[in-house]
């Protein structure tokens, strides 16, 4: 497996575990621990379950947050008619490429 292809993985998980099933998985797992192994559920366990589901609202609100700013800048550059095309679904590239971009586009030497 290559490094893109482990990369694409990684950044489609992380967009996964931003949807409303991911909380789902979390209850659900806790109550699978509950039913089949309720001694190990202590304080460390509710823990682990806790900052799991903190995690995920975390991630959820930065998800939130990051595709308000696409649509934003999406409309941007719909109606600015120099913007260059190319820029419209750059955030479907692994975050290293668009770092490439973005060192690139900022590098006096390109314009």
């Amino acid at each position: 497996m290559s490094e893109n292809t482990i990369g694409r993985h990684l950044t489609d998980l992380g967009t996964l575990t931003a949807r409303p099933w991911a909380f789902l998985i979390v209850i659900l797992y806790g109550g699978l621990w509950l039913l089949f192994w309720p001694e190990t559920l202590d304080p460390h366990g509710f823990v682990t379950l806790i900052v799991w589901a903190m995690t995920l609202f975390i991630q959820r609100a930065q998800y939130r947050d990051t595709q308000a700013l696409h649509a934003k800048l999406d409309e941007l550059l719909r109606v600015e008619g120099a913007a260059r095309n190319d820029l419209m679904r750059i955030d479907e590239e692994q975050p290293e490429r668009i770092e490439e971009h973005r060192a690139a586009g900022n590098d006096p030497r390109k314009h």
